[in-house]
């Protein structure tokens, strides 16, 4: 299996066609959403081009792609108008006898053992770490921080491999 992970696109119609183009050039088969879709947040400047209306017009013709966990900015008016789950907390994806756990990175760390994968978005800033577990972040797509680059993640045979939007890798983590 082949995903495509990436968080924090806060509305920006900028960086989510950016996010579909390297999707389309990933060839990755489902897209996952750690989160703040649609809405930029009070902490947060306005992204580039922000258009939710258009990131929704945008993210609707991918919704059978689509694995998405809930962001601190996501609300119950989010799912009145984007056509796949955005309301849920946490998510778990079994690949290639890993535990893939998913969640925005604002809410507690659930259960996890020594050999399982926790991704979450929320801090704008990549983390490939191990702390008794292996946490990944891919960083924000519209508005990183501390001088990272808008990027994303490719989970492919057992490995994460960080890229900016252009496609440029730039770490990589085998399980």
């Amino acid at each position: 299996m082949k995903l495509f992970i990436a968080s924090d696109l806060h509305g920006s119609a900028k960086y989510c066609r950016l996010m579909l183009e390297a999707f389309k050039r990933e060839n990755a088969e489902k897209i996952v959403l750690l989160g703040d879709i649609l809405y930029h947040g009070p902490r947060n400047d306005l992204p580039e081009e922000y258009s939710p209306k258009e990131v929704t017009a945008l993210l609707s013709a991918y919704k059978d792609k689509i694995i998405c966990v809930r962001g601190n900015c996501e609300a119950e008016v989010d799912q009145a108008v984007l056509p796949f789950p955005v309301l849920c907390e946490y998510g778990v994806i079994f690949a290639d006898g890993i535990s893939i756990y998913l969640s925005h990175g604002h809410r507690d760390i659930p259960p996890l053992g020594e050999n399982d994968v926790y991704i979450t978005g929320h801090t704008h800033v990549p983390i490939a770490e191990r702390t008794g577990y292996l946490h990944l972040n891919p960083g924000s797509l519209s508005l990183p921080k501390e001088g990272s680059c808008h990027g994303y993640i490719v989970y492919e045979d057992r490995t994460f491999t960080f890229k900016s939007l252009d496609g440029k890798q730039y770490d990589k983590v085998i399980v």
